[in-house]
């Protein structure tokens, strides 16, 4: 079919949400609820259009075309109708984006930015403060924070599906809370932070997050704690890792993760980590380069094997190697050594 948008006719498909058909024109539709892995929400009305046909705006997240349809994406009215909204929320979100471990990662504050939303014209009305849940040990969530997006339940209940938080009460009292609210720790909550990832504000972020992100580089690298082959951005300041976070579109997690791969990076600097190959001599341990470390195993499992047969030696493989690689470990047992002692850690 044909619609207009913005004074351009253009054949579009029906099947498709006038956000998405946008976005495959080039054209920028601010968003704060939406996310494509996801059943469209209509919970920010961020993204509303003036449909000039009849003459009211709609949300483009949940709204298909239809024949003639008339499309404006950035009329004057909608450019109020966003402003205002944004307006809303800020008047219940403090002001302290100077501060804010999300500062320079928060679409709130972009589009308050953009739309010139200085401050809440709505803060002497009430306000929806409530403490900070800190009971679960990778993340805490803000509830002043929150504006109700949604993403953050969704993302449990509709793709991780743990079903941990949900929307709690009706109206102003609405809130994102765990069953009878006892707190993240008491819930199923399972850590994978995959919620943390999808907050556009700074009401889930992980625990002591003492980074501006103005300040750090992303790195894009494969996660080394299981071969699934997740992709993230590691967080860099100063040449150290202070973070990581999933990478969206790829195939192999498509902007998830489990708690591992989220918040167990602290291990690359920790003054315990391995990082050269020790020989024992005399009681002792001594680093060594990776081809004297290597020669002496294949010269020990050599004298081994002569001395009692290949069936004295086994391997153990690991979960964190790619498929390819425990393939080649169990072929260098099986046609070199000639023994089918083999195993893997994530048999049982």
């Amino acid at each position: 079919m044909k619609i207009t948008i913005n004074g351009i006719e253009r054949e579009v498909d029906p099947s498709r949400s006038l956000l998405h058909i946008c976005e495959e024109a080039g054209i920028r539709v601010p968003t704060l609820c939406y996310d494509e892995r996801m059943k469209p929400e209509g919970a920010c009305r961020l993204c509303v259009m003036e449909d000039k046909k009849r003459d009211e705006l709609v949300v483009s997240c949940a709204t298909f075309p239809k024949e003639g349809m008339v499309i404006e994406t950035d009329s004057e009215r909608v450019h109020k109708s966003r402003k205002g909204t944004l307006d809303l929320l800020f008047s219940n979100h403090p002001n302290d984006c100077l501060t804010c471990g999300a500062s320079g990662a928060c679409k709130l504050q972009d589009y308050c930015y953009e739309y010139g939303v200085l401050d809440g014209s709505y803060r002497s009305g009430a306000q929806r403060k409530a403490p900070v849940d800190t009971s679960n040990k990778f993340y805490d969530f803000d509830p002043y924070k929150c504006i109700l997006c949604g993403k953050c339940y969704r993302m449990c209940q509709e793709v991780q599906c743990t079903d941990a938080i949900g929307l709690s009460n009706r109206g102003f009292t609405t809130k994102i809370a765990t069953p009878m609210e006892e707190g993240l720790a008491n819930s199923r909550c399972v850590s994978c932070g995959n919620c943390v990832a999808v907050c556009p504000t700074g009401a889930l972020l992980p625990k002591n997050q003492n980074f501006r992100y103005f300040d750090v580089k992303k790195t894009r690298t494969t996660c080394s704690f299981c071969g699934v082959g997740c992709q993230i951005d590691i967080l860099t300041k100063n040449e150290k890792i202070v973070g990581v976070e999933p990478h969206l579109g790829t195939k192999a997690n498509d902007g998830l993760l489990c708690v591992k791969g989220r918040f167990s990076w602290h291990f690359v600097q920790h003054p315990d980590r391995l990082k050269e190959p020790l020989i024992k001599e005399n009681g002792r341990f001594r680093e060594a380069s990776w081809e004297e470390a290597l020669d002496l195993v294949a010269s020990r499992m050599k004298q081994i094997k002569q001395d009692h047969g290949p069936d004295a030696i086994a391997g153990f493989s690991s979960a964190r190697c790619t498929n390819e690689d425990n393939y080649l470990f169990q072929k260098l047992l099986r046609a070199g050594v000639g023994t089918n002692n083999v195993d893997h850690c994530a048999r049982l």
